[in-house]
């Protein structure tokens, strides 16, 4: 069905709107496929089996990832939250998910945009666009300017309004925040605007969705006018 609705969806936009498609990376696959503890544990103590789940699990995520590129998506977004130091260190990461990425991103035939999941990025910035990423998702906790300055020429950023802070926000704040944003992290390009997460609560009101949109309309169009 997802391959599916992409030729419908290409058919209909052509090359005038981006399709994102989303594969899970095979190193946070696993959260979902035995559980975090039992993971956890093949991760740090048992690392042949870690090393054939991997084998697995990449051989299917360069698949799905083709096929979806193949059906008419633009890029591939790369979910992989336990690259993100929120969860694991980055002395582990780099053992392992960061190894991981850089051979499956290597075999996928597109862009590909590298997603924490509301997880922090900052030090990891480097690390991932060093996998082949064209694009890291950062967290609301991570300092723009930092991020802006690690990531120049070599990753684009994408981020980071909160979705939880969302459900409270009125039409006023909505825009504000947009702005502020904007302000921030667009200055000298590298910039997409997003939530931080990849996902919206259904809570967030639909006002609020539609004066985000206006807002970067307003404020997103390039040269970017900083506020003195």
């Amino acid at each position: 069905r997802v391959l599916k609705t992409t030729r419908i969806l290409k058919k209909s936009v052509k090359e005038e709107v981006p399709i994102i498609a989303v594969v899970m990376s095979p190193f946070s696959l696993p959260v979902m496929q035995m559980g975090f503890e039992k993971y956890l544990e093949l991760l740090y103590f048992k690392k042949d089996e870690f090393d054939q789940l991997m084998k697995i699990n990449e051989e299917f995520c360069v698949s799905w990832a083709n096929a979806q590129l193949d059906a008419g998506a633009t890029a591939i977004c790369y979910f992989d939250p336990l690259a993100s130091p929120t969860i694991i260190e980055r002395s582990k990461y780099l053992e392992t998910g960061y190894k991981v990425a850089k051979k499956t991103i290597s075999q996928i035939k597109g862009a590909t945009a590298t997603h924490l999941a509301s997880g922090i990025a900052l030090p990891v910035v480097n690390d991932i666009a060093d996998t082949g990423s064209i694009i890291i998702g950062f967290s609301g906790k991570d300092d723009i300017k930092t991020m802006k300055k690690l990531a120049f020429d070599k990753v684009s950023l994408l981020g980071n309004l909160s979705g939880i802070d969302m459900i409270n926000w009125n039409k006023e704040k909505a825009e504000n925040e947009v702005r502020e944003l904007i302000q921030q992290a667009a200055p000298g390009g590298g910039f997409i605007l997003s939530d931080n997460h990849g996902e919206i609560p259904w809570q967030v009101p639909e006002d609020v969705l539609l004066q985000i949109s206006e807002s970067v309309k307003k404020y997103g169009t390039y040269p970017i006018k900083v506020k003195e």
